[in-house]
């Protein structure tokens, strides 16, 4: 057996999937192995069937403090590459839901992690700053930031690189839920849970249908949502549907 441990863990619960940043030792920082193990975390829940919703959670007090700034002084980085770190929907894509499990601190890079996820739980430990402004650093990803939020309270988030609570960033909308620490992942399970027991053509169009108006005109994004959606309502599980209903039963999806 090896004596270091992965620094990111696949694990499947059930039909979730957890993607788990395992170096507590540096606040989950993201290093070269950590950032190459979430890319190969997404792909291998893009490939794994069985798995219908990924949480993405981190191991001991911290979700992740953001970059590894050790590593990017004795590299020299400068622009970091386009690659350099997932960023669900722009380097990679993940067409089933993404929540993030937010334990601790979610700092810069952590920040884009959890931003970039569909959904958020949060424990009451949690805290989220983007502190690029504090080390002279960018946050290119932030762009969707005011999208997401108000305006102005994004704005205050990126140029003070102070952090909010998680019960701030319930209050303004970056958070869905806020939770004790200690039912963090029971929560965030179940959630998961929640949405993969429903009708799977149904979650993957209702997950492109939220981004069409931050993309498009209104009347634009009207047109689109008609497309994604015409094969849902063609389809076998949208016949099942009405039938389970009427025959007082849980529904067989098959995704057809």
């Amino acid at each position: 057996m090896s004596g270091n441990p992965a620094p990111v863990r696949y694990e499947r619960v059930g039909p979730v999937a957890w993607l788990t940043i395992n170096r507590p030792e540096a606040r989950n920082a993201l290093n070269a192995p950590v950032r190459q193990g979430l890319f190969d975390g997404l792909a291998q829940f893009n490939d794994d069937k069985s798995a219908k919703v990924l949480v993405l959670t981190g191991v001991g007090s911290a979700f992740c403090a953001g970059g590894d700034l050790k590593e990017m002084a004795e590299t020299g980085l400068e622009v970091p590459p386009l690659d350099f770190i997932p960023q669900i929907g722009r380097n990679i894509e993940v067409a089933k839901p993404t929540i993030a499990a937010v334990n601790g601190v979610a700092y810069a890079g952590g920040f884009l992690l959890a931003q970039t996820c569909d959904l958020c739980v949060a424990a009451t430990s949690a805290r989220f700053a983007v502190t690029e402004v504090k080390v002279g650093r960018g946050s290119p990803w932030a762009a969707p930031l005011g999208w997401m939020i108000p305006p102005r309270l994004a704005m205050e988030i990126l140029l003070t690189g102070d952090p909010i609570s998680a019960e701030r960033a319930y209050e303004i909308g970056l958070v869905n839920r806020v939770v004790p620490d200690e039912r963090l992942v029971d929560e965030a399970q179940k959630l998961a849970e929640t949405i993969a027991a429903n009708a799977p053509l149904s979650v993957l169009a209702a997950k492109k249908t939220v981004r069409l108006v931050a993309e498009r005109s209104l009347s634009e994004a009207f047109d689109e949502a008609e497309r994604i959606w015409e094969p849902v309502y063609l389809s076998d599980d949208a016949k099942e549907g009405p039938r389970a209903f009427r025959d007082r039963r849980p529904p067989d999806w098959t995704g057809h």
